[in-house]
């Protein structure tokens, strides 16, 4: 993901920092639904989403 995708700099940090701590603090094995580091992939394409969305009605 090296574009920003319409998020703040300060949220994509965040992001990184968080997926970072998963990956050597997370749990061990869990199934897609339950793991942290799926959800964390889902929360990032929602919110890229939303602000393509919001930067889309903006222009019109």
């Amino acid at each position: 993901m090296a574009n920003s995708e319409g998020l703040s700099i300060a949220y994509r940090l965040g992001w990184n920092i968080r997926r970072i701590a998963m990956m050597f603090l997370g749990p061990a094995q869990l199934g897609d639904q339950d793991d942290p580091t799926q959800r964390l992939h889902a929360e990032r394409r929602r919110k890229s989403a939303e602000a393509l969305a919001r930067r889309e009605s903006g222009k019109r």
